[in-house]
């Protein structure tokens, strides 16, 4: 995806973002959020959009969003001010491939529909390891290519409109399973029809050496 192609589609997604692509990837989202709070600690959510996700976090948690897309910000903080929620810390306008944040910064980062639509997605899972502390971990929603069958042709033909509809539908896992430092911890197929993937990815902890990214699976559900 080129930046100006990203900006352009969600300027125009933004207004009815939420009762469309919103509400398709809402298992995804709640997914993400449940496991996070379990987790605790401070989160970065990349992709934040227009703050779906916001109002599922507990309150105890440490939560700042940032997005490429100031209409969906706006919409975002339109959000966190109308129902108070105060574990939101910081809604930020930011380039994910280049995060104004010190390294390890945060125990977990949540990237939940973006991948597919950033530019350079390596450069972002690089960027992401980063700002996240030794031993943290990554949570993903996202839909991947598909193998075979029906879908697989659906995804084919869609890709050539990337651009106008601001996600790749062909997007493959091990674009973001290439970063050293990261390494799968569970997968898991989502509603609806399996279209989405939920994945978890750990970060080595500290001491440890960086070693290439596996696809090899420490918990898996279809």
């Amino acid at each position: 995806m080129e930046l100006r192609a990203v900006q352009s589609s969600y300027a125009r997604w933004a207004p009815i973002y939420d009762r469309t692509f919103g509400a398709v990837t809402n298992a995804g989202r709640r997914r993400v959020v449940g496991y996070i709070n379990r987790r605790g600690g401070t989160v970065l959510e990349v992709g934040v959009g227009t703050g779906l996700s916001l109002p599922h976090y507990g309150p105890d948690m440490k939560v700042t969003g940032i997005d490429f897309s100031r209409e969906m910000l706006a919409k975002a903080k339109t959000r966190v001010a109308e129902m108070d929620l105060r574990h939101v810390k910081a809604l930020r306008q930011m380039d994910a491939r280049c995060l104004d944040f010190p390294d390890a910064s945060f125990d977990t980062v949540a990237a939940m529909h973006v991948l597919s639509v950033v530019p350079e997605p390596q450069k972002v899972m690089a960027e992401i390891a980063r700002v996240l502390k030794p031993g943290g971990e990554v949570v993903i929603s996202n839909h991947f290519k598909s193998t075979d069958g029906m879908m697989a042709a659906v995804e084919k033909i869609s890709a050539r409109f990337a651009n106008v509809l601001g996600w790749h539908a062909d997007f493959e896992i091990e674009t973001i399973l290439q970063e050293g430092s990261l390494a799968v911890k569970e997968k898991e197929s989502l509603p609806p029809l399996g279209l989405m993937t939920f994945l978890v990815l750990k970060k080595a902890p500290q001491g440890q050496p960086h070693r290439p990214g596996r696809t090899g699976l420490a918990s898996s559900r279809k």
